[in-house]
């Protein structure tokens, strides 16, 4: 009997001293080499002597329709946007290309294809759909965007190896800290997606909002001019994103794997 509560004593000890070392190693801080400080903090909160910007951006235009009808709020509203374009999508919309960049707008490249066991097969394929997307554009309007957005932001593709590459080619990476989930269901009732657009917004003092204009998105069409009095009433100045612009992509760690291995 004593041999087994020393058993169970010892047991137990054990156990004390495995709950300790593993406590310890998780409070140990991430190196600062593991994460790139180049990036602009995408959740940077708001002080009071700090200057509230908002970027709206459109991915996986041109469409047909409601990129117009897009282009017509903003005109209305008096305010611009980013539009990431896919460049397969161009031929036989190019009067939209031209309006988004006629109207002042800011125009980037989201890839030729927008196929992920496409784009994300290799670093080089990534690049050259990039190249192909500004080929795209610039038979348009005689420009050649170097701003880009990753199908599905950049958070399980990006690497430091993958970012100097796409230095290199001049490219500058962007993605968003505010979502309103158009992409994910273009269906959301235009309250949902308004709600999903400003809320939390108020925590951050640049905003870079994600949204969509495909033929699905006709609700977002419908949220849209709330979303942008919204803001307005809230004391943002709306800018687009240009080269000038700080890169704003999300954090990039070691522990991510790497770019474009286990990409279906």
């Amino acid at each position: 009997m004593k041999n087994r509560i020393k058993f169970f004593l010892f047991l137990l000890s054990g156990l004390f001293v495995i709950f300790i070392c593993v406590k310890n190693v998780s409070a140990i801080p991430i190196s600062s080499n593991e994460t790139t400080s180049e990036n602009y903090d995408l959740d940077k909160k708001v002080s009071h002597d700090m200057k509230k910007v908002i970027y709206l951006t459109f991915d996986d235009g041109p469409s047909y329709k409601v990129t117009d009808r897009v282009l017509d709020i903003l005109k209305e509203k008096d305010v611009k946007g980013t539009f990431f374009l896919i460049g397969s999508q161009i031929e036989g919309r190019e009067e939209v290309v031209k309006r988004i960049y006629d109207e002042e707008n800011s125009i980037g490249l989201h890839t030729y294809t927008h196929k992920f066991n496409k784009i994300y097969c290799s670093e080089d394929k990534f690049i050259q759909e990039m190249l192909a997307c500004r080929i795209q554009i610039n038979n348009v309007i005689g420009i050649s965007p170097n701003i880009i957005r990753f199908p599905g932001g950049s958070s399980k593709h990006l690497n430091n190896r993958c970012l100097k590459k796409l230095h290199d080619n001049n490219f500058k990476v962007y993605d968003w800290n505010m979502d309103n989930t158009d992409g994910l269901n273009p269906k959301l009732s235009p309250y949902s997606l308004y709600r999903k657009a400003t809320k939390g917004s108020e925590k951050l003092s640049k905003v870079i909002l994600l949204l969509h204009c495909t033929d699905m998105n006709n609700n977002t069409c419908e949220a849209l001019p709330e979303i942008i009095e919204y803001y307005k009433s809230q004391g943002y100045e709306f800018k687009t994103i240009t080269e000038e612009t700080q890169e704003l992509y999300f954090p990039i760690s070691r522990r991510t794997f790497t770019f474009f291995e286990n990409i279906i």
